[in-house]
């Protein structure tokens, strides 16, 4: 199993934390993780663009000439495609792009991203992390602690507003709760901060 540093919010070493052999140990597995985050990209789209077709642009109606007797193409409507201020033809319209890998392929890629983090060493784990009220400076001492100075993300086994209203004016900083961690933060972020509390509830989905 392996061993990382267990940190309180000072920046000194308290103890070791042995991390869940199958959830943090394992060897990423590079494909899975790709299609993981694809399939994330691809659901945070809008989906909101619109063009209009020959039946929705204003206009049209009358026949511009008649059929037969003036040497020019016939036509039958000024809002064919073929004219300026015309319809699109098979132009996007509103859809979404979200779709679902299977349970254990996203399982697979929430362990190869967390373990890639143990592998790189960007992991920290914390004692308990915890305000007593909405405070940026204390947040940003704490991150000064461990010497955290890029895009972190950082992991609270449950809902606290002190820590989310603490962090929220730091750039590159990102607060989830244990469970909505997810392969896109982990992989988008450089080190990986998560509570012990976290590690252990983490480990009793995923494990």
């Amino acid at each position: 199993m392996p061993k990382v540093a267990l940190f309180n919010q000072a920046g000194s070493q308290v103890g070791e934390v042995e991390l869940n052999d199958s959830v943090f140990g394992i060897e990423p597995n590079e494909n899975v993780l790709f299609d993981a985050i694809i399939m994330q990209r691809a659901s945070l789209r809008q989906g909101t663009h619109k063009v209009k077709n020959r039946s929705e642009v204003s206009g049209g109606g009358k026949k511009p000439w008649r059929q037969k007797g003036t040497g020019r193409a016939r036509q039958g409507s000024i809002r064919s495609p073929q004219w300026r201020g015309g319809g699109t033809v098979f132009g996007p319209v509103p859809r979404s792009y979200s779709y679902k890998l299977p349970k254990k392929v996203r399982r697979l890629a929430i362990k190869s991203a967390l373990s890639s983090k143990v592998k790189e060493s960007n992991i920290v784990v914390l004692e308990s992390l915890s305000f007593d009220a909405p405070k940026t400076k204390e947040f940003a001492a704490v991150l000064k602690n461990l010497s955290v100075s890029n895009k972190a993300l950082i992991v609270t086994d449950g809902s606290d507003v002190n820590v989310a209203l603490s962090a929220r004016n730091i750039p590159g900083i990102t607060v989830v709760e244990a469970n909505g961690i997810n392969v896109l933060d982990v992989v988008s972020h450089d080190k990986l901060i998560i509570t012990k509390a976290a590690v252990e509830k983490v480990e009793e989905v995923l494990g």
